[in-house]
């Protein structure tokens, strides 16, 4: 739950400081970029250390190779991604790249549900809940990709 609220925290505090002045943040795509910026910022540091790293590695399908070079991989295209939003030149790419990302690391979210993981000590999102969550992050991306 804390990617989403993530997601609606930054947009929202972005939104506010587009209509206090900053021509940047004067649209909802521009307040998006920063929401899902802030969202995979928050995610990718979960991938570098701690027990939410050990929690991420079980979380890979066990037939993938490598899983904490996976996991590292995708926290830096996390990283990657997160900075790329906030570029505007970049912007639509990134967002396009995040999309793509996300739909490649669900069948993860699937495994650790059908397994029955933790994640941080507490049991994973399940997968009907996962499954919306993942509908808006990809939609949120498309939307800054793809629109105006």
């Amino acid at each position: 739950m804390a990617p989403l609220i993530a997601l609606i925290v930054g947009t929202a505090l972005a939104r506010l400081a587009g209509l206090a002045g900053i021509s940047a943040l004067d649209d909802w795509i521009g307040a998006l970029r920063v929401g899902l910026a802030v969202m995979f910022a928050l995610t990718a540091v979960a991938h570098f250390a701690g027990q939410r790293r050990a929690d991420l590695i079980a979380m890979v399908p066990p037939r993938l190779p490598r899983p904490d070079l996976l996991v590292t991989v995708t926290g830096a295209l996390e990283v990657i991604g997160a900075v790329g939003l906030l570029v505007p030149a970049t912007s639509r790419v990134a967002a396009a790249g995040l999309g793509l990302l996300m739909l490649a690391m669900f069948p993860a979210n699937v495994s650790a549900a059908r397994r029955r993981l933790t994640l941080g000590g507490r049991p994973v999102t399940p997968l009907a809940q996962r499954t919306l969550l993942q509908i808006v992050f990809v939609a949120t991306a498309a939307a800054i990709s793809f629109g105006p």
